[in-house]
Formats: structure tokens, C-alpha cells, sequence
């Protein structure tokens, strides 16, 4: 049932779902059982993307040890082609800033070709202008139970989550 096919209607929780790292590994995201995780698209050539990689770097050294707070970032291109590279040059960005977070294979979050589980990611937090993903850093928190409790846009700096993630801890 945890694959790619997987209904994304049916689904109660991220980790029903498999997905791709960065290395084109498959990883089941039942490993991320018991963690508060924050659900991001990625973009490394975005004008977000700086204060992003920053905060969210923050965000994991502060509470990733501490509280388990787990980041999955998922590189997109669908805005203004904004994340052209392959996987290696995605690393390579990810290196030059600092990355320490998970790092997964580049997606599509809307369209019919969207990833399965932001397919779900959606159905469970619409947005309020329609469910699509409308840019580069759009953050779910997910609780420890996998289900996606809250969505933020992409002006809401990372370090804002702070008291969203403290209710999930």
C-alpha cells in the first residue's frame, strides 16, 4: 500500500507513503513516526530561498534533537522554473547552504503528475484561494501521528512556525 500508487483520498497519515530522497533511494516515511515534521517545496534559485534554507537550518538545530522536529524539503520546479538543476546540483546548493535537513527527489506538487503525497498533503490542508500549491515554500507541519495539522504560506518565515509546532510537541 506504500508506494506510488497509493489513493491519496484513502491515506490517514504521511506514513502510508514512500517517496524518493535526493539519491533516488526509496524511503517509507513511517520512519518519521513520533516527529512533528515541517512539509516544504524547495526552490534554489527562488528569492526565498535564502531566508528559507536559513530559518529552516535554525528551526532543525534548535529542535531537532530536542523536541524531534523533522524537516522534508522537496525541491520543485513548477514556479518560474526556479529549481532547473538536477539532484546533484540540488545537493551541491543544499551543501553551499549549510543543509542538515532531509533532502528528497524533485517533484511536481500540483498537476496530475503531483507527488502522491502532496496530493494528500493538499486534500488534508486546502488552501484558502483552492488547495494547489501557488509557490516555492509552502510549509505543512505534519504531527507525530503523520496527519497534516496546519499550512502556512510562503511569506510565513520558518522561524514563525515556532508557536504553531510547540502546540504538536
Amino acid at each position: 500500500m506504500a508506494d506510488g500508487n497509493l489513493n491519496y483520498k484513502a491515506a490517514t497519515s504521511i506514513h502510508e507513503f514512500t517517496v524518493k530522497n535526493v539519491k533516488d533511494e526509496d524511503i517509507k516515511l513511517e520512519a518519521y513516526k513520533g516527529h512533528v515534521c515541517i512539509i516544504v517545496n524547495v526552490a534554489s534559485h527562488c528569492g526565498l530561498a535564502a531566508n528559507n534554507y536559513k530559518q529552516l537550518n535554525e528551526l532543525y538545530e534548535q529542535y531537532g534533537e530536542s523536541k524531534g522536529l523533522r524537516i522534508l524539503a522537496f525541491p520543485c520546479n513548477q514556479f518560474a522554473g526556479q529549481e532547473p538543476g538536477n539532484s546533484e546540483e540540488i545537493v551541491c546548493f543544499a551543501k553551499d547552504h549549510k543543509v542538515k535537513f532531509d533532502l528528497f527527489a524533485k517533484i511536481d506538487v500540483n498537476g496530475d503528475n503531483a507527488n502522491p503525497l502532496w496530493k494528500f498533503l493538499k486534500h488534508k490542508q486546502g488552501g484558502t484561494l483552492g488547495s494547489f500549491i501557488k509557490w516555492n515554500f509552502t510549509k505543512f507541519i505534519v504531527n507525530k501521528d503523520g496527519v497534516p495539522v496546519e499550512r502556512h504560506g510562503p511569506n510565513t518565515d520558518p522561524i514563525d512556525l515556532v508557536k504553531s509546532l510547540e502546540k504538536y510537541w
